[in-house]
């Protein structure tokens, strides 16, 4: 008897060493493990249709809800209320027509210019029904850019909603003269070549179309096109498969999302989060959301009180637009428990929680072209995702040393890339493969070749290019550093914009900063330089904001210039935009806004004067 006491004991007394152990050297092991089984089970399900005669698809996952829960909201939109039954015979009615007055077939690419609305689903779904691919039109795009976006994927029709038919203007006739026929979601039209949707649905069957048509048995086949967006050049056209539609719809369910979940979607429908994410997450479980024509940082909460919002997406400076509001009483008062998104800076991050309550953020790397995703599901404040050492085993990835200087990665005596130390800052590289393909872009091979890197670490192998600059540290968590086009040199040293920003985010003043490298003639790299809005009820106090960046900036992060703006230009992603600012410089007789200059002698920014201005050309200004 004592012996078995000695022995239960000694077990007892090992479990609980090797549970203190544990948690002291792998304090998330259980919860990754928990995710990553979650992760492989949804990918083991997708693997099978490879054995399949046909692949489910979110279209349809959409259908099969339709049909377990023909009366629960699916989304409601502006006060409306539009259940999963409604969806599915409104996109039957547009399928009906597509086929029959339209004319479109299985296999054929169109293009659809909608603006958030309950419409843009139904079309969509329409046109995979009749097995068309989709090109989703950012509608911020104007002529030029328009006409683009038709050659890059081939599509021949047009579908524009009512309230963008003016963003044709100057360019309908080239598309008429191109065969693209256009096709506006009206009653009547004033042009005589341009068709109407709306008169011929209301007499249009609500009958399925035969399922055959949107049938496809392979995980690979393009369903979608969405154009990535830039700073600069022209969109390229990220082809879309079902294998990248079925993983992006399985994001708020990995997070632990359920039916009962109200998700709340203010971004654009063009966009892969709000898209793939949004829409085809709450399709997989069954869920309800609230669909935003624009985001209003104003409306945001009363909305989410009102609906009983649970989950909302964000991305870019978002919750930093909803930290800008007015502080209420009734600030932590919401159901609201997770966000999901990208690009949430840590200052915003710790703000937002302080603010408005334990939600959890969820952060998610991965751009809509890739072949990569990171997941924060951890919610450590900062990181954009999480590894380990069977993510690893999974999904190739490597940071490798890169050279701001050249703008190119390191390599060795050999002609490869070298990894960076863990902690150090690397370019992401994602290794192309069976598990982890990468379906490049429509319109030229060239393109898709140009995100490639071969050759990396042996001979044969080939890397996508994410063009982002990350670190992973002893954790396993991944951190954004920056964009390799947005970090630049000064002084011998890099300066990371993201960085320089979250500092400069922690003046009391200062509302929203986009920080920046601009070229001084007879200086290598770039010299800093912030944008900046002002705080209502503030000003900008140029002592402060010396002693703060003396305080907590080394002397080649030190912004030297500072523009004050009313309105900061964006991004169509919410992402702040770099490149108009850059190319504008800091010369104060080409730009009307109010600028100031660094000065260590008067230990202030003080006014950037023409004088002041040809000093520094001239060399004569220590800098």
């Amino acid at each position: 008897m004592t012996l078995s006491l000695g022995w239960f004991s000694a077990l007892a007394a090992g479990v609980f060493s090797a549970h203190v152990l544990q948690k002291l050297l792998f304090p998330y092991f259980w919860r990754d493990l928990l995710f990553l089984m979650k992760v492989i089970r949804y990918g083991v399900r997708l693997e099978l249709f490879k054995f399949t005669s046909s692949v489910c698809t979110v279209l349809d996952r959409f259908i099969q809800q339709a049909q377990r829960i023909p009366n629960k909201p699916f989304v409601i939109y502006d006060g409306s209320v539009h259940t999963y039954r409604d969806v599915e015979q409104r996109s039957n009615r547009l399928a009906n027509v597509f086929f029959d007055r339209v004319g479109l077939r299985k296999g054929d690419c169109v293009a659809l210019l909608m603006s958030n609305e309950p419409d843009f689903l139904c079309v969509w779904f329409g046109l995979a029904k009749v097995g068309c691919s989709v090109a989703f039109l950012n509608t911020n795009i104007k002529s030029k850019s328009l006409l683009h976006c038709f050659n890059c994927c081939g599509a021949k029709t047009l579908i524009v909603g009512s309230d963008l038919f003016e963003c044709l203007d100057g360019i309908i006739t080239s598309l008429l003269e191109d065969n693209i026929q256009v096709w506006a979601m009206n009653s009547q039209s004033e042009h005589t070549e341009v068709h109407t949707l709306l008169d011929k649905i209301n007499t249009a069957s609500d009958q399925p179309v035969p399922a055959v048509l949107r049938v496809t048995t392979s995980l690979k086949s393009p369903t979608l096109y969405i154009f990535t967006s830039g700073t600069t050049g022209l969109p390229k056209a990220a082809v879309i498969t079902h294998l990248q539609s079925l993983k992006a719809a399985a994001g708020f369910w990995a997070f632990g999302a359920t039916e009962d979940d109200v998700v709340y979607i203010p971004l654009p429908l063009y966009h892969s989060a709000a898209s793939l994410i949004g829409i085809g997450g709450t399709i997989e479980l069954g869920a309800t959301c609230v669909l935003k024509k624009k985001f209003s940082a104003s409306q945001f909460w009363n909305d989410c009180r009102k609906h009983n919002v649970t989950i909302f997406q964000y991305i870019g400076e978002l919750c930093r637009y909803l930290c800008n509001q007015p502080k209420t009483e009734v600030d932590k008062f919401h159901k609201v428990r997770m966000g999901v998104g990208n690009g949430l800076r840590q200052d915003v991050w710790r703000e937002f929680q302080s603010r408005f309550g334990n939600i959890k953020m969820c952060e998610v790397y991965g751009s809509t072209e890739g072949n990569l995703c990171f997941m924060n599901h951890i919610g450590k404040i900062g990181a954009v995702g999480r590894s380990n050492f069977f993510y690893r085993l999974l999904f190739k990835y490597e940071l490798v040393k890169y050279d701001m200087q050249k703008d190119e990665p390191v390599k060795d005596e050999c002609g490869f890339c070298q990894r960076v130390e863990r902690g150090e800052t690397g370019l992401l590289l994602s290794k192309v493969s069976t598990i982890s393909p990468f379906f490049g872009y429509a319109g030229g091979k060239h393109l898709t070749e140009k995100k490639l890197m071969r050759n990396v670490f042996v001979k044969g192998d080939a890397y996508f290019i994410t063009g982002d600059l990350m670190a992973e540290d002893y954790e396993g968590f991944i951190c954004f550093r920056d964009r390799v086009g947005d970090t630049f040199r000064w002084k011998g040293e890099n300066v990371a914009t993201t960085e320089v920003t979250e500092i400069l985010g922690l003046v009391d003043f200062i509302q929203e900063v986009n920080v920046y490298g601009v070229e001084i003639p007879g200086h290598e790299g770039r010299a800093g330089m912030a944008a900046m809005i002002i705080r209502p009820a503030h000003t900008f106090d140029g002592k402060k904001l010396f002693e703060h960046v003396m305080r907590d900036l080394p002397t080649y992060a030190r912004p030297l210039f500072i523009r004050l703006q009313e309105f900061m230009e964006m991004t169509s992603t919410f992402k702040q935009q770099k490149f108009q600012l850059v190319q504008s410089g800091f010369n104060p007789s080409m730009i009307s806004e109010p600028l100031y200059v660094l000065d260590y002698q008067q230990k202030n920014y003080i006014p950037l004067t023409d004088s002041i201005y040809q000093s520094i050309l001239a060399g004569e200004r220590k800098l």
